[in-house]
């Protein structure tokens, strides 16, 4: 049987396309272990307070392009 490091090592020699697909069976095949008992409901809640009091923590879409932008930089 082969070890992680063999089996790591012969997807990460896969093309792009292929590791994702991959990637994603393999989430995939794992359990929701984070999931929250709202799906985040009570996070975004709090966020859409946090800019409704104050409305310069937003980004409009071109700040926000620029931004990731400069990531792959």
């Amino acid at each position: 049987m082969a070890t992680n490091v063999e089996v790591e090592k012969l997807a990460l020699d896969l093309p792009e396309a292929q590791r994702a697909i991959l990637a994603a069976r393999l989430l995939r095949s794992l359990p929701a272990v984070l999931r929250e008992h709202d799906d985040g409901v009570a996070e975004a809640l709090s966020r859409d307070s946090d800019f409704e009091a104050n409305p310069s923590l937003g980004l409009s879409q071109k700040e926000l392009d620029d931004r990731i932008g400069r990531r792959g930089s």
